[in-house]
């Protein structure tokens, strides 16, 4: 039977795969890069700061938590650079499918960290996946794509991982509307200062179609999404809903496909069902271990 969660989960990860595509449209119709992210991002952190105080008054931070946060935003930073520049020069579907191997990066991180300890099933899913991410570049040589896009694509993945790990912690004592409201403005500050002179130079009389998908990338995949994916996280379990949100990645290429007209190879298309496959044999250990927030 379908629940409003499932609704509210699935057009989270229709929201999350169109960012790519839209993204790559408004880089590929005006935009520079760091402009971009500058613009956007500010316009965010905005949003989530009047967010948080008007619903909680506040945006104290414990003081054991800074160093989490600033971890974050650093990570944030990085991925933010490392996702519009990978956008920037290849194409959405293939960082689409480089982008499935996130929960494998977040798991290593957390084994280095020592917060994870993995069985020989996580092992062979890793080898499965990062298999994949080969096949993926691998098949990348047919289609709009540079080996610095490849390598920026993987870094976004495991950027969004190390960011994904820093605030798992802060999750638990802090709301996150909170967490965004402090995290974000940090991370748009370092993205400020280092695409400064370029959001300088961008010439904005891009046109209206433009400036209306940049809004859209910024309340559909950045704010809307913050909501509803943790009520459904409150809803159904961070298993059943992570599982779900796997989906991602197979959506954001077919979007990329359909609105973009771009092309995938065979062996993009291998390497996908291998991240996949390899994801989903590591969340089988994970779906017995974690028990659903609604059982």
């Amino acid at each position: 039977m379908v629940r409003p969660v499932h609704l509210m989960l699935l057009l989270t990860v229709v929201l999350w795969a169109l960012n790519l595509t839209v993204t790559r449209y408004i880089l590929q119709h005006g935009f520079q890069p760091l402009a971009y992210a500058v613009v956007r991002y500010g316009l965010a952190s905005a949003i989530f700061v009047a967010i948080a105080v008007l619903a909680e008054r506040t945006l104290r931070i414990a003081r054991r938590d800074l160093g989490l946060v600033a971890l974050a935003a650093l990570a944030l930073y990085l991925n933010q650079i490392a996702f519009v520049y990978a956008l920037d020069s290849t194409s959405a579907s293939t960082i689409a499918l480089l982008l499935g191997a996130t929960p494998i990066f977040a798991a290593l991180i957390g084994l280095a960290l020592g917060l994870e300890r993995m069985s020989r099933r996580f092992w062979g899913a890793s080898v499965v996946s990062f298999a994949g991410v080969g096949l993926v570049a691998a098949g990348a040589g047919e289609v709009s794509a540079t080996r610095l896009g490849l390598l920026l694509g993987i870094v976004t993945a495991a950027t969004w991982a190390g960011y994904s790990v820093a605030i798992a912690p802060l999750m638990a004592r802090s709301s996150a509307s909170r967490i965004s409201a402090v995290v974000l403005p940090l991370g748009w500050v370092a993205i400020a200062v280092t695409g400064g002179a370029q959001a300088a130079d961008q010439d904005y009389g891009v046109s209206a179609w433009v400036w209306v998908l940049l809004v859209f990338a910024t309340l559909g995949p950045l704010v809307l999404t913050n909501v509803l994916w943790f009520r459904a996280l409150h809803g159904i379990g961070p298993s059943r809903a992570t599982l779900i949100a796997n989906l991602q990645p197979f959506v954001a290429a077919v979007f990329a496909l359909v609105l973009l007209s771009e092309r995938m190879t065979a062996l993009q298309v291998a390497g996908g069902v291998l991240i996949g496959g390899g994801i989903l044999l590591a969340r089988r250990r994970q779906a017995r271990t974690i028990p659903a927030a609604g059982e």
